[in-house]
C-alpha cells in the first residue's frame, strides 16, 4: 500500500505544498484507487496535481464522517469530474462510502451548516452510493470499520454541536466517524480521519473487523486538541503498548498532544504531501 496525505494542517517542512484545516489522503492498495477524504477546499486537488496523482481514475471515495474540514472539498472533485465528461476526457465513476448519518444536516452554535453540501439524491447521481454502517471492504486488503464501538473509558462518547434527525436537531455524538484498517503480513496499518470515536477506540475496531491483533502503525487525525491529562495520558499509554514502527498524529492533534505522545510513542513527522509506504 502506499498513502499519500494529500492535504493536512500542516505541510512538509521545505516542500510546495498546499495546507489547510482539512485532511484527504490518496492510497492505491491492491491495484485499487482510494480518495480518503477531501478536505475543506480545492487544496487536496493542487497537491494531488504537484503530486502526479489522477483523481479522475478512483475506484473509490470513503469518507471518515460529515463534516466540512473532511468532505467540502467534495464539491471541487464534483467539478473536475463534470468538466471531464463535458469536454469527453476519460474518467471513471467512483464508489462512494459513508455511514448513513454522514449526509445528515450539522450544526454548531452560530454556524449554520457544518456537514455536508451535496445530499443522498444527487451523491447516488455522481458516484455509485454506498451508505453503511457495516464495514465494507474496498480492496482485499483495505476495509472501512464501519461503525465504531466505544469501549475505553477514558475515550467517552461526547458530543460536537447537532445533527438533524427526522424529529429536529439532536446532540450529535457522531455515530457517522469511521477509518481505514489495511492487513499487512505483519500486522495492520489504521488510519483514522478525525477518530471523534477516540482514537484507541478506533484501533480495538480494527483489530475486531480484520481479526488481526497486531498493529504496525497508526496515522491520521487523532482529535486530541486540548486533552487533559486523564485523557491524553491512557491514550499515550495504549498507543506505546502496541509497539508500533510508527505513529503520524496529524489534523485535529495539537502540539500539546503529540509532544505527550512523543514521550512514550514513536511520533513522526506529517504534513501535506508525505507519502508512505507500507
Amino acid at each position: 500500500m502506499e498513502l499519500t496525505f494529500l492535504v493536512d494542517n500542516n505541510a512538509l517542512v521545505g516542500s510546495q505544498f498546499m495546507a489547510e484545516a482539512g485532511l484527504s489522503m490518496f492510497i492505491e492498495a491492491d491495484g485499487r484507487r482510494v480518495l480518503f477524504d477531501t478536505g475543506y477546499s480545492d487544496a487536496f486537488l493542487v497537491n494531488a496535481g504537484r503530486k502526479g496523482i489522477d483523481l479522475l481514475r478512483l475506484d473509490w471515495i470513503a469518507l471518515s464522517h460529515g463534516h466540512f474540514d473532511h468532505t467540502w472539498g467534495l464539491d471541487m472533485l464534483v467539478r473536475q469530474y463534470f468538466q471531464a465528461a463535458v469536454n469527453r476526457r476519460p474518467h471513471g465513476r467512483p464508489g462512494l462510502v459513508a455511514h448513513p448519518k454522514a449526509l445528515l444536516s450539522k450544526r454548531k452554535a452560530v454556524v449554520p451548516e457544518l456537514g455536508m453540501l451535496i445530499g443522498e439524491d444527487r451523491l447516488s447521481r455522481l458516484f455509485d452510493l454506498t451508505l453503511s454502517r457495516e464495514p465494507v471492504r474496498l480492496s482485499d486488503s483495505l476495509t472501512t470499520l464501519g461503525e465504531i464501538e466505544r469501549v475505553m473509558d477514558f475515550e467517552p462518547r461526547s458530543t460536537l454541536g447537532e445533527r438533524l434527525e427526522e424529529d429536529g436537531y439532536v446532540p450529535d455524538d457522531l455515530p457517522d466517524d469511521t477509518a481505514l484498517a489495511y492487513v499487512t503480513d505483519t500486522g495492520l496499518v489504521v488510519i483514522a480521519g478525525c477518530a471523534h470515536s477516540g482514537i484507541c477506540n478506533t484501533v480495538e475496531q480494527a483489530r475486531r473487523v480484520t481479526g488481526v491483533d497486531r498493529v504496525r502503525a497508526v496515522l491520521g487525525g487523532f482529535h486530541l486538541q486540548k486533552a487533559g491529562p486523564e485523557r491524553l495520558a491512557p491514550t499515550a499509554d495504549y498507543l506505546a503498548g502496541l509497539d508500533l514502527e510508527g505513529l503520524w498524529c496529524c489534523h485535529c492533534t495539537d502540539l500539546a498532544a503529540k509532544i505527550g505522545l512523543a514521550a512514550k510513542c514513536p511520533v513522526r513527522e506529517v504534513g501535506s504531501g508525505l507519502t508512505l509506504t507500507f
